[in-house]
């Protein structure tokens, strides 16, 4: 009979790592970033189970210890733009600019105007109150066709 229990103990760092291996899989096809810090817990704590000693109960609450502060700090300190929507489509050359910086080519009229943005000029609709410059930095905050939103950055 196949008993999980005495697998984990002869070999933890195996199953750890094939946790990782299939939470890491489930990543590639999904692609929702999401369990890309599970994955990588998972085989942090294959290492510790093998170099710490950790018995099966620490090695879960280290697992769930270090998912739970990976997502944390991805959230925190990556760049939005790697931190996609789950509906965001790659392949939407103008959606993918929304959080790019970018400087206004000449004075916005009636909340109207262009901007320089990744390498191209496009016409831009500034926020509600927002008053723009030529030279003025700003940030997209949103897309309505070819035409972008922008606000002060």
């Amino acid at each position: 009979m196949f008993d999980p229990m005495s697998l984990y103990l002869a070999h933890p760092f195996w199953v750890w790592i094939a946790l990782a291996a299939v939470l890491l899989a489930i990543e590639v096809m999904t692609g929702s970033g999401w369990l890309l810090w599970p994955a990588a817990s998972a085989a942090i704590v294959g290492v510790l189970a093998v170099y710490a000693g950790l018995d099966p109960g620490q090695a879960v609450l280290v697992f769930a210890l270090l998912t739970i502060s990976l997502v944390l700090l991805a959230r925190r300190y990556l760049p939005k733009s790697l931190l996609r929507h789950a509906n965001a489509d790659i392949n939407d050359n103008v959606a993918r600019l929304v959080g790019h910086q970018g400087r206004v080519v000449a004075d916005f009229r009636d909340r109207s105007g262009r901007v320089f943005v990744d390498g191209k000029e496009w016409p831009a609709e500034a926020d509600e109150g927002a008053a723009l410059i030529a030279g003025s930095r700003v940030e997209v905050t949103g897309v309505t066709g070819a035409r972008l939103r922008v606000r002060p950055a």
